[in-house]
């Protein structure tokens, strides 16, 4: 499992190791890092010897570090030039160890003032806040126009650290070495497009760290261990039995694709209410169907409602009757306009949230913008006013429960081939199918993003893909993920 701190707990992680290590010795640490993934990069674009490096050079400490890399790099025979942001406030050991190594301090955008190998920014670390300033961001320009790679020292200059919010100029990296753990501006959105390739340095930060993070990204093993595997006493109650409701006269699609979801993604059984019963069993034979109200269709472990449903009164109706249900209940798309927030908030029963970007917005009361701009405070706060666990789709999908010092989580496996019509349906069809089984709400929330994205990068390979393809894939997603 990857995990990401806040820069508050980075730094006193830090002051607590460098009070038991010899004076520079972390820096020293994260610069041989530093070194090592810059000269790996000039080795794929040919060597170290004889390559051209250019540092952009802040003020702080990742600006030492960028220079104590430069040095390193220089030794080995690389030509390494700084470009100081902040002349006469750069680092005095770094400048000096890379000035003795035969490195030079060079001004402005022509450094070597013809073909370049490699940018490093150390700008702004950590502490950064509110984008660059106009001539640091005018800098970036011109070295970014040159077309080398730009490697960033511990997250992209600009970016805010806490929150992956950009909130001005900020550098565009190939890829980011980051130390002792990531922070969470690394793994969300808009920042994290920002990043590039990750590279984790450690520099023996972990024993500092407390046991619970800000954030934290499921990786395989983890996505594997909370998947259900029906027993030799299995029937298609023990392996959960999910209730959709979904669908109405101008979207049947809806009913179909969140019923597949649900039975690709091991649901028992699946017991469906509303109109799109034809459509339905036209897919899906072995779908139990009901003409409603849900309180009446039968037994079943979980609900999904919403995808497609409309707005009409029976549609209400019928989110009120699920919401009354006391089993987990997976509200999506029409359902979330629909629902009452008292009634979601005096809910005894799990609920799951998934909105996108949008819906979340309606769903708080801002623009749109204001969500996509700010993904961690906004899941935070529907959790936090709904009392309900929060996944908001998006270019980086969040999990948030209403428990403040439960970590966030982060789903690494998205595509932006999930951007069509329908495949919101499925996932809610899938996570319906693991509440079912049992998982909470968070952990069928995580796992039901995790496989979808795994879902949709096999069913596009690298070309359009529509949401009932994704549908398909989730039982070649889930045998990745136990592989």
């Amino acid at each position: 499992m990857r995990t990401a701190y806040s820069v508050q707990t980075v730094r006193a992680a830090e002051r607590a190791l460098m009070a038991r290590l010899p004076e520079g010795a972390l820096m020293q640490r994260a610069a041989a890092g530093l070194a090592a993934a810059c000269a790996d990069v000039l080795r794929r674009r040919g060597r170290v010897y004889g390559s051209r490096v250019v540092l952009l050079v802040g003020s702080g400490d990742n600006g030492g570090d960028a220079l104590y890399a430069g040095a390193r790099l220089a030794r080995r025979g690389a030509g390494v030039r700084a470009v100081l942001t902040a002349p006469g406030r750069a680092h005095e050991g770094g400048l000096a160890a890379l000035l003795a190594a035969g490195g030079r301090v060079a001004e402005g955008a022509d450094a070597w003032g013809g073909h370049i190998d490699l940018v490093v920014d150390g700008i702004t670390g950590i502490g950064g806040r509110g984008g660059l300033r106009p001539d640091a961001a005018e800098l970036v320009r011109a070295f970014a126009a040159t077309g080398a790679p730009l490697l960033a020292v511990d997250l992209p200059s600009g970016v805010e650290a806490d929150t992956g919010e950009v909130l001005g100029k900020a550098v565009r990296a190939d890829a980011t070495v980051t130390f002792g753990t990531y922070k969470p501006g690394l793994l969300i959105d808009p920042a994290a497009e920002r990043a590039g390739a990750l590279h984790l340095v450690d520099i023996g930060l972990g024993p500092e760290l407390p046991a619970v993070p800000e954030l934290e990204v499921l990786q395989y093993a983890d996505v594997a261990a909370l998947l259900p595997v029906p027993g030799a006493e299995s029937d298609k109650y023990r392996r959960g039995v999910v209730g959709i409701v979904a669908g109405s006269a101008r979207y049947p699609g809806a009913a179909v694709l969140a019923v597949s979801g649900a039975l690709r993604g091991g649901a028992g059984a699946v017991r469906y209410v509303g109109p799109g019963a034809d459509a339905v069993i036209a897919r899906h034979p072995e779908t139990l169907v009901h003409a409603g109200p849900p309180s009446k269709a039968g037994r079943v472990q979980a609900w999904v409602v919403g995808p497609g449903l409309g707005d009409g009164t029976e549609a209400a109706e019928a989110v009120r009757d699920v919401l009354a249900a006391e089993v987990a209940v997976l509200v999506d798309a029409d359902g979330l306009r629909l629902l009452d927030a008292g009634a979601v908030r005096g809910r005894t029963a799990p609920t799951v949230l998934t909105p996108h970007a949008g819906e979340a917005a309606a769903l708080l009361g801002v623009p749109r913008e204001e969500v996509e701009a700010g993904r961690l405070a906004a899941v935070r706060e529907l959790a936090d006013r709904y009392r309900a666990t929060v996944l908001l789709k998006g270019s980086t999908t969040l999990v948030a429960t209403d428990d403040p010092d439960t970590p966030v989580r982060v789903n690494p496996t998205g595509t932006s081939w999930l951007a069509t019509a329908g495949s919101g349906d499925v996932l809610s069809g899938l996570t319906g199918s693991l509440l079912a089984a049992g998982l909470d709400p968070r952990d069928a929330a995580s796992a039901g993003a995790h496989l979808h994205g795994l879902a949709a990068r096999h069913a596009s390979d690298g070309s359009p893909v529509a949401a009932q393809d994704v549908a398909e894939a989730i039982p070649a997603a889930w045998r990745d993920v136990r592989a």
